[in-house]
């Protein structure tokens, strides 16, 4: 299992709030995170390691 983000991959805020979220990249395994703000805007991320694009 991959380690958890700590910042949004995005914005690059803190993960401390209740609705943010860490998940594996679907396209490599390296962690994704999301902030609430980010998720609930339906803000694009890009995958640092392997520039896998999603929602």
């Amino acid at each position: 299992m991959t380690e958890r983000a700590t910042t949004c991959t995005t914005s690059g805020v803190p993960l401390t709030d209740s609705g943010s979220t860490s998940f594996p990249c679907p396209g490599c395994g390296t962690a994704i995170g999301r902030s609430p703000r980010s998720r609930n805007q339906g803000v694009l991320y890009k995958c640092p390691s392997c520039s896998f694009q999603g929602p």
